[in-house]
């Protein structure tokens, strides 16, 4: 665990690059140093900022008032179940697209369409991580968390007490339990996920629900990703974002625009892409925010960027424009993806 340091910028540790300074900043190697950092915050009465890779928060310019840790802890284990299934066992601080591609290396499927994806895994079940027609709620078994309000670590807690929901969880917005590591199940085997999405399908060239080798849909998943800017290139002001900004509404189907794309999300209630209704507002992929220092990416208009030297109000200034503006023309109220920490929207 490394000493802590006073007055860290927030800013070089998040995607977007905004945000102030933490009070006090704490990086934590293995489970047991977040556990100790966690229980020394606590004790020292320290508000407390748990931090990942830092791809799904808007930090406030004032940054941080209390203590920051971030979670470094890192490593992997792959266990043959009897049904020739595998239990993949990850620490919270491994770098998720590391995950992905050391499972796609190994020849292990079921991770692929998860390609490209910032973060840490201990953010996985928080935010319900999902992409190209996969979600970890389908994959994850059970996560080791530490819980505050007892002190005490709870290991093989189910999948069923996470509350997992669309880009959601019972975990998001909270810190009073800290996810440690996180055990996902997979198929066995080299094939990847079947494939549902059909913008991968299209160009995979398959019908919907088949499978094919792992590397082939990473390969294919990544292209997608880099070609709407999302995936992180340091040079590269289009992925300097929390990829999408707001979430896809689900609404009542008697309520949603009669010529928007929709999909069905259960009784009476359809999907809407949220970029669908960006655009139909009037913006544009490019359009520049308050100060011209942040911005709609260039290629994708749900991706919200700092186009260098922005500041955090800026962004949430352009944010608020465009979720006012939709909601204007269609009545629709766009939520949120990521964590906004020390300020609203």
């Amino acid at each position: 665990m490394t000493a802590p340091d006073v007055a860290t910028s927030l800013a070089a540790l998040t995607t977007l690059r905004l945000g102030g300074p933490a009070r006090r900043f704490v990086e934590a190697d293995t489970a047991a140093e977040v556990v100790e950092a966690v229980r020394s915050a606590d004790a020292a009465g320290e508000r407390l900022l748990l931090l990942g890779g830092g791809s799904n928060v808007v930090v406030s310019d004032d940054g941080w008032p209390g203590t920051v840790v971030r979670v470094a802890s890192t490593g992997r284990r792959v266990d043959r179940r009897p049904d020739g299934s595998l239990l993949l066992t990850v620490e919270a601080g491994a770098g998720w697209d590391d995950v992905v591609a050391g499972c796609v290396a190994d020849g292990i499927g079921g991770l692929e369409c998860l390609s490209g994806i910032p973060g840490r895994t201990g953010a996985t079940p928080v935010q319900n991580v999902g992409a190209y027609g996969v979600e970890v709620a389908e994959l994850i078994v059970d996560v080791d968390l530490y819980e505050r309000r007892t002190g005490t670590v709870r290991e093989h807690v189910p999948v069923a007490e996470l509350g997992l929901a669309y880009r959601t969880s019972a975990l998001k917005g909270r810190s009073d339990a800290v996810v440690l590591r996180v055990r996902f199940v997979l198929p066995g085997d080299d094939r990847s996920a079947p494939i549902r999405y059909a913008e991968l399908a299209r160009t995979l060239g398959v019908a919907a629900g088949e499978r094919v080798h792992t590397a082939t849909a990473r390969a294919a998943v990544l292209q997608l990703r880099r070609d709407k800017g999302m995936v992180l290139d340091e040079d590269d002001h289009d992925t300097w974002s929390v990829g999408s900004f707001f979430t896809n509404p689900v609404v009542a189907e008697s309520e949603a625009p009669p010529d928007a794309p929709r999909w069905p999300a259960g009784a009476g209630m359809v999907k809407l892409p949220a970029a669908w209704l960006i655009e139909h507002s009037g913006f544009t992929r490019g359009r520049p925010g308050p100060g011209g220092r942040v911005g709609l990416s260039s290629r994708h208009v749900l991706a919200l960027t700092n186009r260098g030297g922005g500041r955090t109000v800026e962004l949430l200034a352009l944010a608020a424009d465009i979720r006012s503006s939709v909601c204007s023309t269609f009545g629709v109220v766009l939520v949120p993806e990521p964590v906004l920490v020390e300020c609203a929207l």
